[in-house]
């Protein structure tokens, strides 16, 4: 198999867009993304970001630059208690080196221990438009206010809308364009934040010159895993029930008896019909995202059409339980109490990294802007 960042290029399945932007050797290549530390990751989770960042890291040529962010900055736009995020945020780094980052490939770093994320979104804050913000989904979807409403326009969306919440995209675009970013992988639903970091970046550059890289989008294969309760919602962390979904750290017996409690229907045998039987589709779709052999849902439901539904059940719960066997023991090594001091060191390290890494990008913006002397200054500290 090609390796990304060689001549002969990767694409779709393996994390390219429709446009079939490529990552070849024409020049170095600079992979960033971030997660949300909210709890142990999910099988969505898992399935729809974390196993392509390894997959990422293990194809990338030696020149590849890769950088993850736990991005607890982002966390605080909403109202978070403060043992419960630093509880989260070891989790997250966790299970970050549990399905595979390896620290001496990646970067892993919080993003708040680097300052310059919240330097340059002001700095990017003082040319962005309220107006684009004011379109983004991000934030109505929090709210839930229809796509079609404005913050300028409703009264009710004002009222309850915070700053932090709606500005969110400029210091996402922060993120990105602080390491020069070439490559950032997302999914469907972030591709509008993409193209307003590409915004940012073109704006400052106008004005200022190319000190900015423009990112690409790297478009994550659609791998939708559907909440186990309502199987017409996304898995997610937030439904109130927690048997809606399975971490990664859940053990076999806690996973048979989610799926045993799944939503799925008294129909006869097994088959694929998303529109007709949601939950029985949802639960053959996670078997095949999981499946070694890389058998379709439809192949999975002709396999397992003779038996009933408890067997089909028990059938799942075997496939989930024995992929995340490896991902769970590491996990579970790694929060226990004696590696407490390796989640430090790698975290220290990482962010240090990050540091010096963003360090010259702002070095070049604050040349531009005019802030050289404050630069030198926090240097010294």
């Amino acid at each position: 198999m090609a390796r990304y960042g060689q001549k002969e290029c990767l694409t779709g399945t393996n994390g390219f867009n429709r446009h079939s932007q490529r990552l070849c050797a024409t020049k170095a290549h600079v992979i960033f993304s971030g997660i949300q530390p909210t709890g142990v990751p999910h099988l969505g989770n898992y399935l729809g970001a974390l196993q392509q960042w390894a997959r990422l890291q293990n194809e990338a040529l030696p020149s590849t630059q890769l950088l993850y962010a736990i991005v607890d900055l982002h966390a605080i736009t909403t109202n978070q208690d403060a043992d419960q995020l630093r509880r989260w945020k070891r989790e997250t780094l966790a299970t970050l080196l549990a399905v595979g980052l390896d620290p001496e490939r990646s970067t892993i770093f919080y993003q708040s221990a680097v300052p310059e994320h919240t330097e340059l979104m002001w700095i990017l804050s003082c040319t962005a438009s309220v107006g684009y913000l004011s379109r983004m989904t991000q934030w109505k979807s929090k709210l839930t206010v229809p796509d079609e409403v404005s913050a300028l326009d409703s009264t009710s969306a004002k009222a309850r809308l915070k700053l932090g919440l709606f500005s969110y995209p400029v210091l996402q675009a922060a993120d990105i364009l602080l390491y020069g970013a070439t490559h950032v992988p997302v999914g469907e639903d972030q591709v509008q934040h993409l193209e307003f970091a590409r915004h940012c970046a073109d704006q400052f550059n106008t004005v200022h010159g190319e000190i900015l890289v423009k990112p690409q989008t790297v478009l994550s294969s659609a791998r939708r895993v559907m909440s186990l309760k309502e199987p017409h919602l996304k898995m997610s962390k937030s439904h109130q029930d927690f048997r809606s979904r399975i971490q990664v750290n859940d053990g076999p017996k806690l996973i048979g008896d989610k799926i045993r409690l799944a939503m799925t229907d008294s129909m006869p045998g097994v088959s694929y019909e998303p529109d007709h039987r949601p939950g029985v589709s949802n639960l053959l779709a996670i078997m095949s995202y999981l499946d070694g052999r890389g058998r379709t849902a439809e192949e999975l439901a002709r396999a397992c059409n003779s038996m009933n539904m408890r067997q089909f059940k028990e059938t799942v719960t075997s496939a989930i339980s024995e992929s995340l066997a490896s991902t769970r023991d590491k996990y579970n090594r790694l929060m226990n109490k004696d590696e407490t001091h390796y989640l430090d060191d790698i975290v220290i390290e990482g962010s240090n990294k990050a540091r010096r890494q963003a360090g010259k990008t702002m070095a070049a913006v604050r040349q531009v802007v005019g802030l050289e002397h404050m630069g030198r200054a926090l240097e010294r500290i």
